[in-house]
């Protein structure tokens, strides 16, 4: 598999997002959690993206007891800070999002001793020493208390040599460039902020990146399912998408179909052809769809199909393709 750097980080061009096996929208088992990271091994996956909210503390876990039987130097993983797992008073409702999870539920703390805290524990789900990239999570409301609190602790982590790389792990494209002017940042995990539906990051997040040697770890390439699968009820942005944009979904299957490949190829080779894409964050829940978005990212999009999608301005004129289309 093709690897790239990541600050001082050496890794793969793909790495399994472990939010499905903490139960996104659909429990899990951990028989089927296993299969799910060994196939990925196997495959020859080598970066795995994590956090305490996935499955609250669950993903982590799985993951972890899979990674303890690997040679540590052999991958890297990266987790996330800014929300503790506590146990609510009382019994915890089932989540809107997280299916089959334990009882705890996430509380946001961006303060520097609440980061501390999220590491060490962390750490303890996941039963390994130290992980090598660590993000902050979500600040979308907090972004003071962020570069106050939350950097400041990363950035003491990685002087101390407890991890490699630090930055921030966001939905939106626009709070990651104010982070990079203000704090020494080595990457930024952005979720479905560019994708064939949504190039927003090529507004100001992508320059300010390749300008400052920022790595971008891409999250939600199939903008949480439409792109996969585009029918009434798919979702974007983990909620029910609209009419306008399954349209969109419709017309670029349509047009995959007449070139004779996938939306899920032509979707995963857009995202990678892009220089400031350094990993390309594929979440799975079993061992099939691992092996689909490997398969994905390797199948022919034919050129003609890249150059319809520049005519018929279904893309960014900036964004750039495949085989320079």
């Amino acid at each position: 598999m093709k690897r790239s750097r990541l600050g001082p980080l050496d890794v793969t061009s793909i790495g399994l997002g472990s939010a499905p096996l903490g139960g996104l929208f659909a429990p899990v088992s951990d028989a089927d959690a296993e299969a799910t990271l060994a196939s990925a091994w196997a495959l020859g996956v080598r970066f795995f993206d994590t956090a305490p909210l996935y499955g609250f503390g669950l993903a982590e876990r799985r993951l972890g007891a899979f990674l303890q039987q690997q040679t540590r130097e052999s991958y890297a993983i990266s987790t996330k800070v800014g929300r503790l797992l506590r146990a609510p008073d009382g019994g915890a409702a089932e989540d809107e999002h997280y299916k089959g999870t334990p009882r705890e539920r996430p509380v946001f703390d961006f303060s520097y001793d609440g980061v501390m805290r999220s590491v060490e524990e962390s750490l303890a789900r996941l039963g390994l020493d130290r992980v090598d990239v660590l993000l902050v999570h979500d600040p979308d409301d907090h972004y003071d208390e962020a570069v106050s609190g939350a950097f400041r602790a990363l950035q003491r982590l990685r002087t101390d040599g407890t991890v490699e790389a630090i930055g921030a792990g966001m939905n939106q494209s626009e709070m990651p460039v104010r982070f990079a002017e203000a704090v020494p940042v080595d990457c930024f995990l952005l979720a479905g902020r560019y994708t064939l539906l949504d190039q927003g990051a090529l507004d100001a997040l992508f320059p300010v990146c390749q300008a400052k040697n920022i790595g971008i770890l891409l999250g939600g390439i199939y903008n949480s399912g439409i792109l996969a699968n585009p029918h009434t009820g798919a979702k974007f942005n983990y909620q029910d998408a609209d009419a306008a944009l399954i349209a969109r979904a419709l017309t670029l299957g349509e047009l995959c179909r007449k070139h004779g490949t996938e939306l899920k190829a032509a979707a995963l080779q857009f995202c990678m052809a892009h220089p400031a894409v350094t990993v390309a964050v594929m979440g799975a829940r079993n061992a099939g769809e691992v092996a689909d978005n490997i398969a994905m990212s390797e199948k022919t999009v034919p050129a003609a199909f890249w150059q319809e999608l520049r005519a018929r301005n279904l893309v960014d004129a900036r964004a750039p393709l495949p085989g320079g289309a």
